[in-house]
């Protein structure tokens, strides 16, 4: 699944029904750290080649999403593993925060 900008509430279930991991990058377009953080993401989004499913909220356009989610400041990225959130980190992060995770809930059986 490409990168998806996520425009409704329905859409955001709909997407979420991808199999595997799903990172959510709630963001805002005026967030300084959120304009860093997304070129990261897209990038590790083609690096996994088709592994990772990126969806991106903006806070702004669906706060009732956002709210659902204890969305609290931004950038804010939640895991999602099969359809459930597992991870949440808060503000921008170095690269090797997320690529941990990924690893994480990719090869969970390497992780324990």
């Amino acid at each position: 699944m490409a990168t998806k900008r996520i425009k409704h509430e329905n859409e955001f279930t709909e997407a979420l029904q991808a199999t595997g991991l799903t990172l959510v990058d709630f963001d805002a377009p005026w967030c300084p750290p959120c304009k860093v953080l997304s070129p990261i993401l897209d990038e590790l989004h083609e690096s996994y080649d088709g592994a990772i499913n990126l969806l991106k909220v903006n806070c702004d356009e669906l706060p009732a999403l956002a709210a659902q989610f204890g969305v609290m400041s931004m950038p804010t990225v939640i895991f999602f593993q099969q359809g459930q959130p597992v991870e949440k980190l808060i503000g921008l992060r170095p690269k090797e925060a997320y690529t941990s995770l990924i690893a994480k809930y990719l090869l969970p059986s390497q992780s324990a």
